[in-house]
């Protein structure tokens, strides 16, 4: 059949011109972390403030597990489950993918049908040229046409496309794994700060008692007319400001609580942690190197993505200024009676080639091509700050740690020494020496110091808590390297 022949040349004009073509445009090479006269340190300049063993490494998955506490394994489980933040950053990863397909179909074949049936009459009366008179009549029209045109990617305008598409794909998948990171760590800051206070309230639950206690033993004193009223008052005013502090302390931990019942996904209404106090020291956290964070960070992985991703748009740019080449042919039924429409004589075909041409597009195209540029060179220093933003991060954990760790230290030694400085107070006031003040300063300072030291220990969790963070929580940018989108075979034949 004359028409089936002229497709099948169609086909071999495609096949030959797909392979002699070529993608314009720079190709993409991934830019310097730094600008040239900024390099990246060998090496972390903060001391950590407790060496990792060189074996260990950052728990990939669940980070989390560095802190071996099985209460704060549930919540981080539950939050990935139901967290809905979460929920909408795979919808946004699957719409990526779903718009990365979208870009691989303009590399097959577009075909399609468009059938239809007419019934149509001319009157005698319509005007005709020459001296023939017109005759009315009616007539059928039946058609079966199909279409089929394919752009030929000669200078890889539909590549770069796929590319782009790509691109964004694993771009959304990396700003997915950021969103993941912020939202683990967030919940294990809010679980430790919990924690914090859970301690907190213990000690200042049991000040409250020991004050209790003290002023029993003042009241039975000035009953038996040995103390005065103004130690029976000065000690009752301690007592009652005391019970303020643990019912602020009791309002914070509320806080907190509904905090992770909503990263969790329930309603703080129904939501309750049991009380658990902090017991553990911060773990040794691996640190490796200030260039590991381009492979171990999800945020500058996004960033990177996207500097790929404008890169393919400047390809795109580039292909404007050349021919866009679309192969087209037609062919079908068309009779006019339904009966006839499928055989030989009712056969109609068509074939072709387009070559459009940008000659003057008033400018359109370079300004276009200026503007992918300009975008590019912003990803690009986007793609830096965020390179210095991860390494200012991880300096003020090891910094943070450092100095939180000598300060507990110290603070420890504080708590003891208040102790001993309550004990001698109570001694001499009891012994007539001095005056009750002493032993309500004493009281005053043993309870300040006892909760900084609690506080101390919550804040070096929770510093740690972002060093893992600022680390990247054991991510691997590799993992994006298999995430794109091809062409497939199967796409030819698909709506």
């Amino acid at each position: 059949m004359p028409g089936m022949k002229n497709v099948a040349l169609a086909a071999a004009l495609t096949a030959a011109l797909l392979g002699a073509g070529c993608t314009v445009g720079p190709k993409y090479q991934r830019p310097a972390a730094t600008v040239p006269e900024a390099v990246l340190p060998p090496q972390w300049k903060g001391e950590p403030w407790k060496a990792a063993d060189p074996k260990d490494a950052i728990p990939r998955g669940s980070w989390w597990a560095i802190f071996q506490d099985p209460q704060l394994d549930a919540y981080e489980d539950q939050l990935l489950k139901s967290n809905q933040t979460l929920a909408a950053g795979r919808s946004h990863l699957e719409q990526a993918r779903a718009l990365a397909r979208v870009a691989t179909a303009a590399a097959f074949p577009q075909l399609s049908v468009d059938p239809s049936a007419q019934r149509a009459g001319m009157g005698s009366n319509r005007p005709l040229s020459g001296g023939t008179t017109p005759t009315s009549y009616t007539q059928n029209i039946f058609a079966l046409p199909f279409d089929i045109s394919y752009e030929a990617d000669l200078f890889g305008r539909v590549r770069r496309q796929i590319e782009a598409g790509n691109s964004s794909l694993q771009a959304a998948a990396g700003d997915l794994e950021n969103t993941r990171l912020v939202l683990t760590s967030e919940l294990a800051a809010d679980y430790f700060s919990l924690r914090e206070l859970d301690a907190e309230t213990k000690v200042v639950a049991e000040s409250v008692e020991d004050q209790r206690k003290a002023l029993e033993l003042v009241r039975h004193r000035h009953d038996g007319g040995i103390a005065n009223g103004l130690e029976l008052a000065q000690q009752a005013s301690l007592l009652d400001a005391t019970r303020t502090q643990l019912e602020l302390v009791e309002q914070s931990r509320a806080q907190y609580e509904h905090a992770i019942a909503a990263l969790v996904g329930q309603p703080a209404a129904s939501f309750s942690v049991a009380m658990a106090p902090l017991r553990d020291e911060p773990p040794a956290v691996p640190l490796g190197v200030p260039a590991d964070l381009l492979q171990r960070r999800p945020d500058i992985a996004y960033a990177e993505r996207q500097v790929a991703y404008q890169n393919a748009q400047v390809g795109l740019a580039h292909a404007a200024f050349y021919p866009r080449i679309t192969i087209s042919s037609d062919a079908g039924l068309e009779s006019r009676t339904f009966t006839s429409l499928i055989g030989v004589p009712s056969f109609i075909w068509g074939m072709g080639i387009d070559a459009l041409e940008p000659v003057f597009q008033g400018g359109r195209n370079r300004a276009n091509l200026a503007a992918s540029r300009a975008s590019y060179d912003a990803s690009v220093a986007t793609y830096r700050q965020s390179v210095l933003d991860g390494i200012q991060q991880v300096e003020d954990g090891l910094s943070n740690l450092k100095t939180l760790s000598q300060a507990a230290a110290t603070q420890a030694a504080a708590v003891e020494d208040s102790r001993k400085e309550l004990e001698i107070a109570n001694h001499r006031y009891i012994g007539g020496v001095t005056t009750y003040l002493d032993v309500i300063s004493a009281e005053t300072t043993l309870l300040t110091n006892q909760r900084l030291a609690v506080q101390l220990l919550g804040q070096r969790l929770v510093n740690t808590v972002y060093l893992v963070k600022a680390l990247g929580g054991g991510w691997d940018a590799r993992d994006l390297e298999n995430l794109q989108v091809k062409p497939q075979w199967k796409q030819a034949v698909q709506q």
